[in-house]
């Protein structure tokens, strides 16, 4: 590994959350982690990263759901409060809840991604920290 790519890690596991929810590589922050919308790539084109080793299954969208759940009590209550019909409310609480499930689910499943290949989790190498050390040395 050269130096170059030495400093394309992410030096912390936020970075490197970040970078998958804007759909990057985790490791380089090349664009293209994803193949379709919720497939990700089967490795990164750029660093040569391998994404198979995942497995994001069910928590991206528990994420989605929390996230969700918690922007979307206020706009409830403003609904709710407000003189609209009941259908008019429940329009556009189910538009408005959607538009954000939907939204945040692959943000969602990006940030999941980087958090397994930072931890080293399901046979992801730890996050690069090793390569990171045979270039600069191990942190004091």
């Amino acid at each position: 590994m050269t130096l170059s790519e030495a400093s394309r890690l992410p030096a912390t596991l936020m970075q490197a959350m970040l970078r998958g929810a804007r759909f990057h590589c985790p490791r380089c922050d090349s664009k293209g982690l994803f193949a379709r919308y919720l497939k990700p790539a089967s490795s990164c084109s750029h660093c040569g990263q391998d994404w198979t080793l995942h497995q994001a299954d069910d928590f991206p969208p528990y994420v989605s759901m929390f996230i969700t759940g918690h922007l979307m009590a206020p706009v409830i209550i403003e609904i709710g409060s407000s003189q609209l019909s009941m259908a008019a409310q429940l329009a556009i609480a189910f538009s408005v809840g959607s538009v954000l499930m939907i939204g945040l689910l692959q943000p969602a499943k990006g940030a999941i991604i980087a958090l397994q290949w930072w931890m080293g989790m399901h046979g992801f190498r730890p996050a690069g920290r090793d390569e990171a050390e045979a270039v600069f040395g191990p942190k004091a």
